[in-house]
């Protein structure tokens, strides 16, 4: 299992909320590219990069995200409002190995279908779940779409992965929701990044130990509660 730092984009900066609440902004940082370069010579291998903007309709920070990819040698997958095929290329041309594609992905069976099909093993569908139903819109909207029909939609489909993120535990450092990782991990033979509530390097270990391949980290990196060089040294590729 490797471990992925986030970098999430709100007005230019890159920002940390708790429970996915604009209003609870706990991190701010005012040099996204710096952020990424830091994480870079601590020694992870990829970054996650979401434009919360342009997720829930509030503008882009498309300038930043040029910069990063261009400024970083690492492995990008962004998301964050990708809702159009043109969106998809803008941002493997710009760079990025990975497109997360969430809301339309979700709600438009067709689409993803497909742009899985004409960007093969280059799209991760961000399944966002809180009460094990997928929530869209910038978490702002509930489905009656459980995770585990969802992972059924996925299961024939040429995806780079599934981002799992339990909304519900957020920003939040209470551990991540183990039994919600485990039941998607065994449901499926894509690849599970997990995300959300991770507060320790046991954490870590026990997501690995559940058939988990990659797991986001934002809070416990950047309030100091997980080491970075550590976690980058013991979780590699």
């Amino acid at each position: 299992m490797i471990v992925i730092p986030a970098i999430d984009l709100r007005d230019g900066a890159c920002v940390q909320l708790v429970g996915g609440e604009y209003a609870a902004e706990r991190v701010r940082l005012p040099d996204p590219v710096a952020v990424a370069l830091d994480w870079e010579e601590q020694g992870f291998q990829v970054l996650h990069v979401v434009d919360l903007d342009a997720a829930t309709g509030r503008g882009n920070n498309r300038s930043v995200i040029e910069a990063l990819l261009d400024r970083s040698d690492l492995t990008v997958q962004v998301g964050g409002g990708i809702r159009e095929r043109e969106d998809i290329a803008w941002l493997l041309d710009a760079g990025a190995t990975y497109v997360v594609v969430g809301t339309r992905a979700i709600e438009d069976e067709t689409w993803l279908h497909e742009m899985s099909e004409e960007f093969p093993d280059q799209l991760i569908v961000a399944a966002d779940v809180r009460d094990r139903h997928i929530v869209t819109r910038g978490w702002t909207r509930t489905l009656s779409l459980t995770i585990d029909d969802a992972m059924e939609r996925f299961a024939a489909l040429p995806l780079a992965g599934v981002l799992v993120t339990a909304v519900h535990k957020e920003g939040l450092m209470q551990g991540a929701d183990l039994l919600l990782m485990e039941d998607v991990a065994d449901a499926t033979s894509l690849p599970v990044i997990a995300s959300g509530g991770i507060a320790s390097a046991s954490d870590l270990r026990l997501l690995a130990d559940r058939g988990v391949s990659a797991a986001v980290l934002g809070m416990a990196l950047y309030t100091g509660a997980i080491d970075g060089r550590a976690t980058a040294e013991e979780f590699r590729a």
